[in-house]
């Protein structure tokens, strides 16, 4: 064996050292980084052939494992854009070059545009409710757009559909004479008719009440007298076209938006409705109304009902609940969702590359990116108003540092020792 080969191998050992300090001190740097994943130096053994007289002393190599995949602790902040995973999974985020790349760092606020932004500068991604429900991409990362919080001003709601449950009493007397229907619109209709009215909103957020007229119009028996059915008619006005005078509202000024006719069965089960939709001429809007919840009873008459849609109203706040659906509450105490964020996955998280910014992309040793809403398929559940700490131990990376700092001093030993002899072997010439 060398001189010259135990002095090479002291400097492998200087190397890996050097290599477990830089790992060290980029631990210790980042110990308050949000979402930051400790990296630590792995050592292995490098052996030279050596014959039974002589040992060639060989080194020492290190490659560096990210404990990615490790949970750090939550805290908790007063800010509702702060989120944190609580489980597996990344956000997705897209820096300013568009590329989308995954990150745990939830440390996001509001930009001059209104997107949500991490303290690395990188966008939050998201799907926008504005085609209705999202669905997710599984594979890839189309249909993802910023996640956007600027929601001033007013807004308003057009409703679109609407729905009415309760009882029609079995016992209520057949209406006969046409001219006393409410479809028939003339000066008033009979005790027999029961009226229910229902507000909604037209694009402008304005309130429009309609009155709804209920109506048993038929009974069908069989040879044996038996009853078998029973129809019953739904007739909508615009309460803004009722009759002002007398003791009616009828005869409006204007002919019914809608029709129904309900029919029920033997045990008051109902088994059609037909030509439920409220055709509004005014508004120009189309509401489908559900009246599948109505039943034909021995009891009185009951309903209920609810419009959707929403009156002019200001933004009062933002939420994140934990499946990463983004809403938006009005000061009228009514919610609306405006993105859902998505989680992304690899089979092997600890390997995924590391970039500038605490941010990761997938590669052939991580696995390919999968896709998914929060608590489904394995990920996690995302928490608003709180941050993922980084998983460093800093007491464990002191202690770290201190025996790095004791190894690379001995075997900066074995290199001066390796110097003062070949010193000697020098000198032996002279």
């Amino acid at each position: 064996m060398s001189i010259f080969g135990s002095m090479k191998t002291a400097v492998s050992g200087m190397s890996a050292q050097a290599n477990r300090l830089s790992t060290v001190s980029d631990n210790i740097a980042n110990a308050n980084t949000t979402g930051y994943k400790a990296v630590s130096t792995s050592f292995s053994s490098l052996v030279l052939p050596s014959s039974s007289g002589n040992y060639n002393s060989g080194g020492v190599q290190t490659s560096v494992r990210q404990a990615i995949s490790q949970q750090g602790d939550i805290s908790y902040t007063t800010s509702e854009y702060d989120l944190a995973i609580s489980g597996d999974g990344f956000f997705i985020v897209e820096g300013a070059d568009g590329t989308p790349v995954l990150t745990r760092a939830g440390d996001f606020s509001v930009d001059s545009d209104g997107n949500l932004v991490n303290s690395a500068g990188y966008t939050l991604m998201g799907y926008s409710y504005d085609s209705g429900v999202p669905a997710v991409v599984v594979n890839g990362f189309d249909g993802l757009v910023p996640v956007n919080v600027a929601q001033s001003g007013l807004s308003a709601i057009a409703s679109t559909s609407a729905y009415f449950s309760g009882n029609l009493n079995s016992e209520a007397t057949v209406v006969t004479d046409t001219m006393t229907l409410p479809s028939a619109n003339t000066s008033g209709v009979t005790d027999d008719t029961q009226k229910m009215s229902l507000v909604a909103y037209d694009s402008l957020g304005a309130t429009v009440q309609y009155d709804y007229y209920f109506t048993k119009t038929g009974v069908t028996t069989d040879a044996s007298g038996a009853v078998t059915g029973s129809t019953w008619e739904v007739a909508v006005y615009r309460n803004a076209d009722a009759a002002t005078g007398g003791t009616t509202s009828f005869p409006y000024s204007s002919s019914a938006v809608s029709v129904a006719t309900l029919s029920f069965d033997a045990n008051g089960q109902l088994t059609s409705a037909i030509d439920t939709d409220i055709v509004d001429p005014v508004t120009a809007k189309t509401i489908t109304m559900d009246y599948s919840d109505f039943t034909q009873l021995a009891s009185d008459f009951s309903a209920t009902g609810s419009a959707d849609g929403q009156a002019a109203s200001s933004v009062s706040s933002v939420s994140i609940d934990t499946d990463g659906v983004v809403s938006v509450s009005y000061a009228n105490g009514t919610t609306k969702a405006l993105y859902q964020i998505p989680l992304a996955n690899v089979a092997s998280p600890d390997n995924l590359t590391l970039l500038s910014g605490n941010v990761y992309t997938a590669n052939g040793q991580s696995g390919v990116t999968v896709t998914g809403f929060p608590q489904t398929n394995g990920l996690g559940s995302i928490q608003s108003g709180a941050l993922e700490s980084s998983n460093v131990d800093l007491a464990g990376e002191l202690t770290e540092m201190i025996e790095a700092q004791r190894s690379y001093t001995a075997n900066s030993k074995v290199f001066q020792t390796g110097s003062d002899i070949m010193d000697v072997l020098v000198n032996l010439k002279r």
